[in-house]
């Protein structure tokens, strides 16, 4: 078959980032923002275990990159205990119990976002405030907290506060994401004059001016302190919670105050799948987790990897294993249509010096969610009704009170020797591809954490297409290009052809973190390397 070619003409070819990977006794924490990360690991240093870093983290990463996740989203974590026992905290999407199917009439065509859902009438399933599911991630952030924390919940969360007070500092990165849903951000005003204070995206200025531009949040910066002195109750129950849901039910949605303290967070014992000689632990249920499992056994059941690095014969096996684990979700859980598009996710993984390792991934869903700010609240929220497929009939079809099929897929791998990988990504369906290759490579290969993370992918999550990334040997490539329609890509981080990935390992006593190389906010940073950042 041909091989479409859309790689970059001004890219250096085969090029990999130096990228550092963090390792030592210390714990460390991965984040897709180097500032969170520092955070989380400055929680580390001042006695939190690995739980603590995490909620640091992630309160933290929700106000340094808001487009991506935080308080308006949901997320799912694993935590893995000294002692080995691994327990998943699921706090996804649900409907809000007001919703009428009836609102989303199917209009014709593709809307164009990360599903290719059939159109709705202006695309109400997509942007605006029908869109918004109940935002579960506080909730599983103090579930977790309260089950295993051991630093007060105040300390972990009024970092976010102060960073939303003074406002993150603008750089490129910034510039491009905000100017990319442009569009989507002027439909609300509360959001616009957030990300868009004087009409158009916020630049960085040159260096010789001395100054810095931020994107400051006063009400959410208010929003964080009731939360990091009230506890995480507050956003379900009282002032905050009905002026939450109060502005959603003002700009035309459905969320209610009933819908927030209805919102129960399910925790539990993770799902495990045998992969070679190691575990793989899981969220079971409406995510990613049951998909990667299936990838998992399809593998293991049809093909014994042969040499010390993958070759041609085991890229295709891989393949070939997520083209059937993607066949069986599309059928039997209702994700949709065959299309793969950039999305809003971020990845947090951290280990401690005791062993404990989490595996934490949140998200809005879409890039800025719904497009919807609370202005009393100053609450980005998440467009949780896309995961819904809005044909009626089908196994994941728009319902009042239903909990939403994602994507998203934490994971935790155990092996031999006491050797544990706590892994995920960000990038939609993206994500599920990445963290098997990742895991399969380690398992099949014995590769080293930044060997797995960085090496070369394919991606399947827009079947029955398959994009190679142009780092792949030849033969490899023409092995794949023979077998299926084959784009080829450049590994970068816009746009994410395949995902962004992040990872911590413990074996023994040592601990490891390494984060996307070609993800330029990224990075691992251990509690030996705590110095705050100038600026």
């Amino acid at each position: 078959m041909d091989m479409t070619d859309i790689r970059s003409p001004n890219l250096a070819r085969g090029r990999l980032t130096g990228k550092r990977m963090a390792r030592g006794e210390g714990g460390i924490v991965v984040s897709q923002n180097r500032e969170a990360a520092r955070i989380g690991a400055e929680v580390l240093k001042e006695g939190g275990n690995a739980v603590d870093a995490i909620v640091a983290a992630s309160f933290a990463v929700g106000v340094l990159e808001p487009w991506m996740s935080g308080v308006g989203g949901v997320g799912a974590m694993l935590v893995r205990e000294e002692g080995g026992a691994v327990t998943a905290i699921d706090a996804g999407a649900r409907s809000p119990a007001g919703l009428d199917p009836a609102d989303f009439p199917i209009v014709g065509g593709s809307d164009g976002d990360l599903f290719g859902w059939p159109s709705v009438l202006e695309d109400r399933n997509v942007t605006g405030a029908r869109s918004i599911g109940v935002p579960g991630l506080v909730a599983g952030l103090g579930a977790a907290h309260a089950r295993f924390g051991r630093m007060s919940w105040a300390e972990l969360v009024l970092p976010a506060a102060g960073i939303a007070e003074a406002g993150p500092v603008v750089d490129f990165h910034t510039t491009l994401w905000i100017a990319s849903e442009m569009r989507r951000i002027l439909r609300d005003e509360a959001c616009s004059g957030w990300f868009l204070p004087e009409g158009v995206p916020p630049i960085t200025p040159a260096a010789v001016t001395g100054r810095v531009n931020r994107l400051p949040n006063a009400a959410l910066a208010q929003t964080l302190a009731r939360i990091a002195r009230e506890g995480p109750g507050i956003l379900y129950g009282g002032e905050l919670a009905e002026a939450l849901a109060g502005d959603v039910q003002a700009a035309g949605g459905y969320l209610g105050t009933a819908d927030l303290a209805a919102f129960e967070v399910a925790a539990g014992p993770a799902a495990t799948q045998a992969y070679r000689r190691h575990l793989v632990h899981y969220v079971p249920g409406l995510n990613g987790g049951p998909t990667l499992a299936h990838m998992l056994r399809a593998c293991q059941e049809r093909h014994a990897p042969q040499g010390e690095t993958p070759g041609a014969a085991d890229v295709l096996a891989y393949c070939e294993a997520m083209q059937d684990a993607w066949a069986h979700r599309f059928e039997t859980m209702g994700d949709g249509a065959r299309e793969s598009l950039p999305s809003c996710t971020t990845h947090l993984s951290a280990v401690d010096r005791d062993g404990m390792a989490v595996s934490l991934t949140q998200t809005l869903l879409s890039l800025f969610g719904s497009g919807v700010v609370s202005p009393r609240t100053g609450i980005l929220l998440n467009n949780g009704i896309n995961w819904f497929d809005p044909r009626p009939g089908r196994p994941n079809s728009i319902a009042p009170g239903r909990k939403a099929l994602s994507n998203y897929a934490p994971a935790i791998m155990t092996g031999p020797d006491d050797d544990v990988i706590a892994i995920g990504g960000s990038g939609g369906r993206k994500i599920l591809p990445a963290v098997f290759q990742a895991l399969a490579q380690v398992a099949d290969f014995s590769h080293a954490l930044d060997e797995a993370v960085a090496a070369p992918r394919l991606d399947t999550s827009a079947p029955p297409l398959v994009v190679a990334d142009a780092r792949f040997p030849a033969d490899i490539l023409d092995a794949v290009r023979a077998r299926h329609a084959t784009v080829l890509c450049e590994r970068m981080e816009h746009p994410n052809h395949f995902t962004t990935l992040g990872a911590v390992r413990r074996r023994g006593a040592m601990n490891e973190g390494f984060a996307e190389p070609f993800h330029p906010w990224a990075d691992a940073v251990s509690e030996d390397d705590t110095k705050p950042l100038a600026g």
